[in-house]
């Protein structure tokens, strides 16, 4: 048994010494091809060097949830959106360790942490590599399926420059000059014995009869100063006069005596209320009913606050009726209401307009133009193209091939639907009017906004 086991052990010790010469003979063989010329070619030296795929891998992800890596086409898992094709950045040498800049939250690509973990949300933090931040120079550039932007009805404009002003629309209402409104009223106590005007509406004339009163105060004056010319005192004569006067009767030339008093209309207009009917009782004081004339009218307009500056008193402006398009009238700015409305932020004004023959009527609607110097010309996008983020205004400049670029822009004054662009555009350029939530969301995810500008990295630290 002693024998056996020695035998063993020598079969094995010799299996193992073979095995381990062959495998330096066959590992000299292969490092002496490595590095000595062949006969075939002489002079050329040939060295096996380990090399990378330089493209990226292609993976599919949502717009949505940037987190969701898929290898094959297909629907998003959270929202069912169609996943978008993307590819990774080019792998690094070897010899090149990759630069971490800071690690941020897929879910909220703009904050920024120092080192890795868990963000607030309790995701997992991604680094951000050198290699993957562009130039702050040449701009952030995203890319779209143009097969999905059709999809999306997204459309563009082009950036035009017109010429501008001062001047600019509104909406306003014709409405009644109140300078120009008259109540007529009872100076003494009677009854209302006639009414000529019997609804509100009509027109009257100045010195037409409104309605006629018996007033037994306005008799008994009447009567004092017919006795007062029978005795022929001046001063009596005088003192029934004025008295007559101030009970509201104009007619003091008479010499006899009526028991119903007169009441004329103070001014031409139209009956806007009547407070009275026939046979009513009346109190001093007591109104019968009002009047306006019509013959010049307001239109009051609200202003945006941002236009409120260019309004000036006494500025021209011209008007146009819905029902007579092809008739303009020219009026002025009367007045300014010193006050801004705070739940519309708007500013009311009033403008004058002439309104001889009555065409401008109480409640109509009128699309009014304010004049304005001319300040030369802007540049003008449509109002919906503006992405407000708070802090910064943005417009997404669309470039060839599906290809969209944020840019900082500053504004200017609103001109009905466009907006004056100052600075960050240039003629000619197309920005985007319609469905720029998905470029929006690219943007964050690639941290564009960020790069627009001066921004520093926030001091976040990550969740342990």
């Amino acid at each position: 048994m002693k024998n056996i086991l020695m035998i063993t052990g020598i079969v094995l010790l010799s299996a193992s010494a073979g095995a381990l010469i062959t495998q330096q003979r066959m590992s000299g063989s292969a490092s002496d091809a490595s590095v000595k010329p062949s006969n075939d070619d002489q002079g050329h030296h040939h060295v096996l060097v380990a090399k990378k795929d330089a493209q990226g891998r292609t993976y599919y992800t949502c717009p949505m949830h940037p987190q969701v890596r898929q290898d094959q086409p297909g629907n998003c898992p959270i929202c069912g959106m169609k996943l978008v094709e993307r590819v990774d950045a080019p792998a690094a040498p070897a010899s090149q360790e990759r630069r971490i800049l800071y690690w941020y939250d897929p879910m909220m690509p703009d904050q920024q942490f120092k080192g890795p973990g868990k963000s607030p949300m309790n995701m997992e933090l991604i680094p951000k590599y050198a290699e993957e931040s562009p130039d702050r120079s040449s701009g952030v550039v995203v890319s779209i399926d143009p097969r999905m932007a059709q999809n999306l009805g997204m459309r563009t404009a082009t950036v035009t420059r017109k010429a501008t002003g001062q001047g600019f629309a509104a909406v306003g209402s014709v409405e009644i000059d109140e300078t120009r409104i008259v109540s007529v009223e009872a100076r003494a106590a009677g009854w209302v014995e006639a009414l000529d005007v019997r609804a509100v509406g009509e027109r009257v004339r100045r010195g037409q009869r409104l309605a006629a009163l018996y007033a037994p105060e306005i008799l008994a004056a009447q009567k004092e100063l017919q006795l007062a010319r029978q005795s022929g005192d001046t001063s009596l004569i005088d003192g029934a006069t004025t008295r007559l006067k101030l009970l509201g009767v104009s007619n003091t030339g008479s010499s006899t005596v009526s028991h119903r008093v007169a009441i004329t209309a103070p001014s031409a207009g139209v009956v806007t209320e009547l407070m009275v009917r026939e046979g009513a009782q009346l109190t001093p004081g007591m109104p019968l009913m009002k009047l306006a004339d019509l013959s010049r009218v307001w239109i009051v307009v609200q202003i945006p606050e941002a236009q409120a500056a260019a309004l000036k008193l006494g500025s021209h402006v011209e008007a146009r009726l819905r029902g007579i398009p092809d008739r303009r009238f020219s009026g002025t700015v009367d007045y300014i209401y010193p006050t801004l409305d705070a739940s519309t932020r708007t500013l009311r004004a009033r403008l004058g307009f002439d309104n001889a023959d009555g065409v401008l009527k109480p409640g109509m609607y009128a699309d009014v133009t304010v004049a304005g110097a001319s300040t030369g010309s802007a540049m003008l996008v449509p109002a919906e193209a503006i992405i407000r983020t708070g802090t910064r205004n943005v417009v997404l400049v669309a470039e060839d091939a599906g290809r969209y670029r944020p840019v900082e822009v500053q504004l200017g004054a609103e001109r009905g639907n466009e907006i004056e662009v100052r600075t960050g555009l240039a003629d000619g350029d197309r920005v985007v009017v319609s469905g720029q939530f998905l470029i929006d969301s690219e943007a964050s995810l690639l941290g564009a906004y960020n790069r627009m500008g001066a921004s520093s990295t926030a001091n976040a630290e990550p969740v342990p």
